[in-house]
């Protein structure tokens, strides 16, 4: 599988630096109090949505995260046909009637986002999303967004290959 930033056949990357990250989750936790909404409870889109969910919590001072799996990319252009829920699942009677802040990376085909959403509204919650970048083909607008863009993103936890045991 291919990290973010391994691949070379992109000529057009838009390239996001930890200094870039920590701008972009202050100007949205901003954005995200100006609008008055104040989320009970932040629930990241795994694996992705991990990194900025807890930084947004530290910004926010929301002290309730949670995570929610989702597999839909396989590898740099590849998807599965559909987005999948994975287990560990959510403890849902504990959203139940919650405002809930659904955070992600990126916001591409949007359909893992529309798919979380889908989920917790079924449960009651009151649920708005968060996405560092929206791209135009995605079918959800998210409420908060830092930066809409159409090239392939490099996530600075995600530009260096994984770690394996040296030989």
């Amino acid at each position: 599988m291919a990290y973010h930033a391994d691949s070379t056949e992109l000529e057009n990357k838009e390239i996001l630096t930890w200094q870039g990250f920590g701008d972009a989750i202050r100007e949205q936790a901003q954005e995200i109090a100006d609008s008055g909404f104040e989320p009970d409870l932040i629930i990241g889109v795994a694996r992705g949505g991990l990194v900025p969910a807890g930084a947004l919590s530290y910004a926010m001072g929301v002290k309730l995260l949670d995570a929610v799996n989702v597999e839909f990319y396989t590898d740099v252009h590849e998807t599965l046909p559909d987005p999948v829920l994975l287990a560990p699942m959510l403890d849902v009677d504990s959203i139940r009637n919650k405002k809930v802040l659904v955070v992600d990376d990126v916001a591409d085909s949007g359909r893992t986002l529309a798919l979380v959403l889908e989920l917790l509204a079924g449960f009651g919650a009151e649920c708005r999303s968060a996405v560092i970048y929206s791209k135009p083909r995605s079918i959800i607008e998210p409420d908060y967004l830092w930066k809409a863009v159409d090239e392939w993103i490099v996530f600075p936890w995600s530009d260096l290959p994984p770690v394996t045991a040296a030989s």
